[in-house]
């Protein structure tokens, strides 16, 4: 009788648990500022962070971490979570800002490894770990201990300069994840048809196709794909750039009416998991 009891409990914790990771993200979503709240229209971080399979406890890389998910991820992995944070080499940034403007950014650039903890102790009263590196230069000693590698919005400077340092970077990633672990993409999608000049990146979009052949072809298995960010209305030709979009409207004045009608970019949604 103790047995059959003790199964019984044990079926009822597993049944209860996706409920009560639910009731978790949505007490996170529901602290946030207003102004965070506005982009989940077109940003949906509950049905991706579900959809990537993310759960409290878990190792999560975050590529370019910002506010707006760090303010998600943070209290949502909990003090039983790692949060780690992945910005591009010094080198990169100087590449897509120029000298000039890298300057002007430079403190900023260059503090990431003490900035990234400290904002993740400010997003969440029980914070989780947290560890950096820059891509392309992980520890090994990092490799095989992540559940989940994030790229959101982020992989297209990682392609800009030609092909093979995207896969370099899915190589990596397929180094750090653990067997049986995930990379999930949220990236801005150019038209397939589109030219591989203007796909290639410096625009902010890519093709689809293309992701998934860097990440296959460094032996992860597209497990699958979603719409959960797609957006039809972003029907990019080969002279606009993502950034025209919200939230940057960086063309100012020029057509803002229409690029906010738009709303934020098309983007696909990619969950790769690493055979176990």
């Amino acid at each position: 009788m103790r047995g059959l009891l003790k199964t019984v409990t044990a079926l009822l914790v597993l049944i209860a648990a996706p409920a009560a990771m639910a009731d978790t993200l949505d007490t996170v979503l529901a602290a946030r500022p207003d102004a965070d709240k506005a982009r989940d229209q077109y940003r949906h971080p509950k049905e991706t962070l579900t959809f990537f399979g993310i759960t409290p406890g878990m190792t999560v890389i975050d590529v370019l971490p910002g506010d707006w998910y760090g303010r998600i991820l943070a209290p949502y992995l909990g003090a039983d979570g790692t949060y780690i944070g992945s910005a591009y080499p010094n080198e990169r940034y100087k590449r897509i800002f120029g000298a000039e403007r890298y300057e002007s950014r430079r403190e900023r650039i260059e503090s990431f490894e003490t900035r990234f903890p400290d904002s993740v102790a400010g997003y969440a009263d029980t914070p989780p770990a947290t560890a950096t590196f820059r891509t392309w230069n992980a520890p090994e000693d990092m490799h095989g201990t992540v559940d989940a590698y994030l790229i959101i919005r982020a992989l297209h400077h990682m392609n800009r300069y030609g092909p093979a340092d995207m896969d370099a970077a899915a190589a990596e990633a397929f180094k750090l994840v653990k067997p049986g672990g995930i990379v999930g993409i949220v990236q801005h999608r150019a038209p397939e048809g589109a030219g591989d000049d203007w796909a290639i990146g410096s625009k902010g979009y890519l093709k689809q196709s293309r992701v998934v052949a860097a990440f296959t072809g460094a032996g992860f298995v597209l497990e699958a794909s979603s719409d959960i960010n797609a957006n039809p209305k972003d029907q990019p030709g080969e002279g606009d750039f993502v950034w025209r979009l919200p939230p940057s409207l960086a063309k100012g004045e020029t057509d803002r009416a229409a690029y906010q009608a738009i709303g934020e970019s098309d983007r696909m949604t990619l969950k790769f998991r690493k055979p176990s």
